[in-house]
C-alpha cells in the first residue's frame, strides 16, 4: 500500500508505503494516516474499474480497503472545515 499526497505544482508526492499484512510496516502506515488527517488532509482510495475516476473517503484506517493499492491525501477547501 502506498500513501501518497497530493501536492501543487508537483502531482503525487510519496508519504509512506509498507505491506498492510507486516505489522511493523502497518503500524507505521497507521501513524503516517493518522499523521495526515491531523494535519487537515481527507483521504481517499482511488476505486479503479468504475469507467471514470472515481474514490470513496477514508476517516480512519480501519475504512481503508485492505488490499488497496494506495490512498491519496489531498488538502481541504479553503474556508471549509
Amino acid at each position: 500500500m502506498k500513501f501518497l499526497r497530493m501536492k501543487p505544482g508537483h502531482g503525487e508526492v510519496l508519504i509512506a508505503e509498507g505491506d498492510v499484512e507486516v505489522r511493523e510496516d502497518e503500524e507505521r502506515l497507521v501513524e503516517a494516516f493518522r499523521a495526515q488527517l491531523d494535519a487537515g488532509m481527507w483521504a481517499a482510495v482511488p476505486l479503479d474499474g468504475q469507467g471514470r475516476r472515481t474514490a470513496q473517503l477514508a476517516r480512519s484506517f480501519a475504512d481503508v480497503p485492505r488490499d488497496a493499492e494506495r490512498v491519496i491525501f489531498f488538502p481541504r477547501a479553503a474556508g471549509g472545515r
